[in-house]
């Protein structure tokens, strides 16, 4: 799992119909020090985050395709949580 920032959607008007219905959202990885890496993935959104709100991602294929219950699914993404605090003694 990795935690980032949601920059912004994706929003498609032809795309897999697994998709339809599903948001898709842009999220920067961040370090531990809560900076962009430079490094970003789109994942489709599970808890109902928005722009600017820093997430916990699932990026695993096989993991996420459980999250969205389809064994066959077209996805390798998924927020999975909402962060509030992270604390690092």
């Amino acid at each position: 799992m990795q935690i980032g920032r949601v920059r912004g959607a994706i929003h498609s008007t032809i795309n897999h119909p697994f998709y339809d219905g599903r948001k898709l959202l842009i999220v920067d990885y961040l370090d531990t020090g809560g900076e962009p890496t430079g490094e970003y993935v789109i994942a489709i959104d599970t808890v109902d985050s928005g722009a600017g709100e820093t997430v916990l991602v699932l990026d695993e294929g096989n993991s996420a395709r459980q999250i969205v219950d389809r064994s066959n699914a077209p996805v390798r993404s998924v927020i999975v949580g909402i962060v509030d605090q992270i604390s690092i003694p």
